[in-house]
């Protein structure tokens, strides 16, 4: 139950157009007000770096009080978030309606909005949050293999970490010329949909920037589960990044012209009839609840939030209906589940193994601890250890329970945590483990 309110939490527009957002005097007040909130409250001491980071600096203090921490060191809490929500969505009492008003996680974005501004970012940084130009380029064929190569390079690597701060132990994504793209285009065929509640069941899959470029089997997966259950699926026509990574940096502007790509797009989809999945769930996030924030008065933006779903939301509204396939000729055993944070935040429960628990002989356990990697969180030098410290906690349950499979929405988080594991060797996603229950 949240302390003083009774009613659900709900989150606020963020208003980054206004010139208050920007001054500088105002967010170091409010970032004053709600450290001193937390400091008084220490609930989310377990979830990330951020809190520990606050902590410290408030007991290291001359006044053992937020007051006594220089206010040029706010800004090391605010490095420390990745905007995974978990603050927010599962710990915080204090959340709107609460008269206090606290939402942790947008404050960050504010000032990292407020940093990214005054200062840029190091090239570094730049570049990892511009998926869609080095995911293309370093996908270009022969090309993909020379940079997979490099990458499983103990020499290369550390050579890449004295030169940019990339962590030579981080696991980094494997590319693919073989495109999610072009793998699934003569899977698809044409499918009468069939309404079922609150579906239409014709989907449009927002393909991404990670699962075109360095998942690319999982589309196939989406297409044959989707079709099996008579569901007609198609990809989107074209797409740019959905923003999340530009988000967490805190360039708005650059989140504003990926919106300008890619929402005119999507509209003319649902406009069209189609229902949109993403097989990432940052992706589905930023259309369900980061960008109807950011921009809360576009009808076209309002239109996509209201027909976004994430998969497995969307077999299991399908399933309520009576209209999802229930007959899975081959078990899977014992599937270790690791939810990831950017799905639990979408309070929809946990479809994903709901589904899953269909399939007779099959059994999820579902572990809600984040994996730590964030897309960029892990991968560079400065945090790769405190990444490693927060996935510790979920790496030992999967280790605890020996699964035959282990899954997680994310393939990021899912490669963090098998790369640290001493008892499974890979992660694969849910539709891939369903589609092999299909047999299919």
């Amino acid at each position: 139950m949240r302390e003083g309110s009774l009613e659900a939490p709900t989150r606020h527009p963020i208003e980054w157009k206004s010139d208050k957002y920007w001054d500088k005097a105002d967010l170091e007040h409010e970032l004053e007000r709600v450290y001193d909130i937390c400091h008084g409250c220490r609930r989310c001491v377990s979830l990330c770096d951020s809190f520990p980071t606050l902590f410290d600096l408030v007991d290291e203090s001359p006044t053992m009080e937020v007051d006594g921490i220089p206010k040029a060191d706010y800004i090391k809490v605010v490095d420390q978030c990745y905007l995974c929500d978990l603050c927010y969505m599962t710990k915080c009492p204090y959340v709107p309606p609460h008269e206090w008003n606290v939402d942790f996680p947008h404050l960050m974005l504010r000032a990292k909005a407020v940093k990214f501004r005054e200062e840029g970012a190091r090239l570094r940084d730049r570049v990892l949050t511009s998926t869609d130009t080095v995911f293309r380029m370093t996908s270009i064929p022969l090309v993909d293999v020379t940079v997979n190569a490099f990458n499983r390079n103990g020499v290369f690597r550390k050579a890449l970490e004295s030169a940019v701060d990339i962590h030579r132990e981080a696991p980094v994504p494997q590319f693919h010329s073989n495109t999610l793209r072009k793998q699934v285009k003569p899977l698809i065929r044409e499918i009468q949909p069939t309404r079922v509640g609150d579906t239409t069941g014709k989907v449009a899959l927002y393909a991404t920037c990670y699962g075109n470029y360095n998942s690319p089997e999982i589309g196939a997966d989406f297409v044959r589960v989707f079709q099996h259950n008579g569901i007609h699926i198609d990809v989107v026509p074209k797409e740019k990044c959905c923003g999340m990574p530009k988000l967490e940096l805190g360039d708005l502007e650059a989140v504003n012209k990926l919106k300008e790509a890619n929402i005119p797009v999507l509209a003319a989809l649902v406009d069209a009839g189609y229902d949109l999945t993403a097989p990432i769930p940052s992706c589905v996030l930023m259309y369900k609840q980061e960008l109807p924030l950011l921009f809360p008065d576009d009808e076209q933006v309002k239109k996509v939030q209201a027909a976004f779903f994430d998969p497995f939301e969307y077999l299991w509204l399908r399933h309520k209906g009576g209209a999802l396939k229930t007959e899975f000729p081959v078990a899977m055993g014992d599937i270790a589940y690791q939810v990831a944070c950017h799905q639990r935040v979408q309070n929809i429960g946990l479809k994903t193994r709901d589904v899953l628990n269909l399939v007779p002989g099959t059994q999820v356990t579902a572990h809600e601890r984040c994996s730590g990697h964030d897309g960029t969180y892990a991968v560079k030098k400065e945090t790769h250890d405190k990444s490693v410290k927060i996935a510790r906690p979920v790496v030992r349950k999967v280790d605890q329970q020996d699964p035959d499979h282990f899954m997680s929405d994310c393939p990021m988080a899912g490669t963090q945590i098998a790369s640290l594991s001493e008892k499974v060797d890979k992660a694969e996603h849910p539709m891939t483990l369903l589609r092999m229950a299909y047999g299919l």
